[in-house]
């Protein structure tokens, strides 16, 4: 890869899907990591990454990514050996992407604003249309298993199975057997072991440096 990837990273966030990726395909990339116990995601040197404050980000050569689907889109077709992006012509492409951005479009949102108790608002305002109906769409497609695809692993189930396991984790959304055995399926693999140790000894030196301050 003639470009280095530099990948923006804090434990235990939404970029830990990301560094489980970036492992599944082999890549070769510089972790940067942002301590956001101590507030390094407000400071003009990471909004200057993302004027969001937010993790993940990454950098390759000149571009500039942000947000989870578009940096998993973006590496998986980076590394296409890797095998975890169907391909522009085949029939599992669209509903890859499906997949890919109905996290983010849909059942984020909609979790969210249930776990709230957030009034809804009326059906054609709210862009993910009604959590019921989010949330039996992705046990439907779950269900025959075993991933997103059917026999096919991909990107997209790296994706899923971070957020779900911190979602049933956190009992925002239930453990709905469909769930729990996807997320034990995909979460089994050994990146997700990795990753999640290495995040766990992170997480203890941002604490431990913020107790001493």
């Amino acid at each position: 890869m003639p470009d280095a990837i530099t990948f923006f990273h804090a434990p235990n966030t939404r970029s830990t899907g990301v560094a489980i990726l970036l492992e599944e395909l082999g890549a070769q990339y510089q972790t940067h990591i942002v301590n956001m116990t101590a507030g390094e995601q407000r400071q003009p040197a990471y909004l200057a990454i993302n004027p969001m404050g937010k993790v993940p980000a990454i950098r390759h050569g000149d571009a500039l990514v942000t947000e989870q689907a578009a940096i998993f889109i973006y590496l998986a077709d980076l590394f296409p050996a890797a095998g975890l992006a169907p391909a522009i012509n085949d029939p599992l492409r669209g509903p890859y992407l499906r997949w890919l951005t109905y996290y983010g479009s849909c059942l984020e949102p909609a979790v969210i604003d249930h776990f709230l108790k957030r009034e809804p608002g009326p059906p054609r305002m709210m862009p993910y249309g009604d959590y019921d109906t989010v949330l039996r769409t992705v046990t439907d497609q779950l269900r025959p298993g075993p991933y997103l695809l059917g026999d096919t692993f991909t990107a997209a189930d790296i994706l899923w199975g971070t957020a779900l396991k911190w979602m049933t984790g956190f009992k925002v959304v239930p453990e709905l057997p469909e769930i729990v055995a996807y997320v034990e399926r995909v979460c089994a693999r050994p990146e997700f072991a990795r990753v999640s140790a290495r995040d766990a000894e992170l997480a203890a030196e941002h604490a431990k440096a913020a107790a001493a301050d």
